[in-house]
């Protein structure tokens, strides 16, 4: 490694991404085509990123895999960036194998972080852990940067688990190691995310119609308590262990939405055709409609309640629990979740925002187009290289209009 390139890669680690540039800007060799990516990553010019780390990964030879890997790795962590979360991460995991078997274990360690943050960003909390699970968080052999990824990774997925003591417990690791590393950027996230557990996370809606905002650890108690909650933000049912999803159930959960507003008194059949039908003048269609999809949720909520007919319509009963908690959403709008997503600051795809949704890319677009006349989101770009916009949601924090894999951890 000549003297340019080792100058140009000490820059990078210190997050001097000019510095390093200047020492490299003018050569095309593979070496400084990567750094040249990293830095131009470093600067957020991804596209051009991604286009000098491909050109620098043909460059190596067969004898420099370990190079050509780092390339890889370096190209994901620029894929991830821009939101291109498809494919699959074979041949990040292959790079990662790479360098362990050439020793480079600081390169190594940071391509499997960047396969638990994707792993993150598409709630796949279960995959996610079990990646972290072999990470010693407070390895002191590991550069204090990627300390603090670890730590960050880790809190991110106790976050979004719902967990809020290890959350805490992780951040405070971020922000020394991020503090000793002296990188502004990992600081930066750092207070992001201790500002998340301090935001508002939901709303408890009571009877009358009153609300009260609840951070993090608020929610976490109430989940934990044996109340029934019937939670907006998640679209379903809980009783302390016991969860019944239904986001993929939509009437369903509009009725049990109802009857839990409405408890312990009953709702009339008119109002939960309306709320869950969207229609004002029901005819004897909707009320047989409607006595089939109170049978389905009563079959679905068996274990946490029942459904009582009353002379005006239906009552909610819960088991055992002593109080039915209705939370919701700290923002309005069927769109919370890709609001939610997009409110991270990064561009994302229409296809990334289907894949971390789990919906059709035909149905985010139609979102989209109407959260763009709202004035709520924008969009970049022509075509297939689109990116949608939408700035920061700062007043309250999102992970639990998030997806996930599985509802609490």
């Amino acid at each position: 490694m000549d003297s340019l390139i080792a100058a140009s890669a000490r820059a990078l680690a210190a997050g001097d991404a000019l510095g390093a540039l200047k020492r490299v800007a003018l050569r095309d060799d593979p070496p400084a085509l990567a750094l040249r990516g990293i830095a131009m990553a470093q600067l957020g010019e991804l596209p051009r990123a991604r286009e000098l780390l491909r050109r620098a990964a043909k460059g190596f030879g067969a004898h420099e895999a370990r190079s050509r890997a780092r390339c890889v790795v370096a190209e994901a962590e620029v894929a991830l960036a821009l939101r291109d979360l498809s494919g699959s991460t074979r041949a990040l995991l292959a790079a990662a194998a790479t360098l362990e078997a050439h020793g480079d274990r600081v390169n190594a360690l940071h391509a499997r972080l960047i396969a638990v943050r994707r792993a993150l960003l598409l709630g796949r909390l279960d995959e996610a852990a079990a990646a972290l699970s072999g990470v010693d968080a407070r390895g002191d052999s590991l550069p204090p940067s990627l300390n603090a990824v670890v730590a960050l990774s880790t809190a991110e997925l106790s976050l979004r688990s719902l967990r809020t003591a290890p959350a805490r417990e992780a951040l405070d690791r971020a922000h020394e190691a991020a503090r000793r590393s002296g990188v502004p950027a990992l600081l930066a996230e750092v207070q992001d995310a201790r500002a998340a557990l301090d935001a508002p996370a939901a709303r408890r809606r009571w009877p009358g119609g009153e609300e009260t905002a609840l951070r993090l650890d608020a929610v976490e108690a109430l989940l934990a308590s044996p109340a029934l909650v019937v939670d907006a933000c998640r679209r379903g049912l809980s009783a302390g262990a016991q969860w019944q999803a239904l986001a993929r159930r939509p009437i369903l959960f509009a009725l049990a939405l109802e009857l839990a507003q409405a408890w312990p008194g009953d709702v009339a059949r008119e109002a939960l055709i309306a709320s869950a039908f969207r229609t004002r003048r029901p005819d004897e269609t909707h009320r047989a409609r409607l006595r089939v999809e109170i049978g389905r949720l009563r079959s679905l909520i068996a274990p946490l309640a029942r459904i009582e007919a009353t002379a005006q319509g239906f009552a909610l009963r819960p088991h055992d629990a002593v109080d039915v908690v209705v939370l919701m959403p700290p923002i309005e709008g069927e769109q919370a979740a890709l609001l939610a997503l997009l409110a991270d600051g990064a561009a994302w795809s229409t296809s990334a925002l289907a894949l971390a949704l789990g919906a059709s890319q035909r149905t985010v677009q139609r979102a989209l187009a109407e959260l763009e006349t709202q004035g709520q989101v924008r969009a970049i770009g022509q075509a297939r290289a689109r990116r949608w916009l939408a700035p920061p949601l700062a007043r309250f924090t999102t992970a639990l209009l998030l997806p996930a894999a599985m509802p609490f951890a």
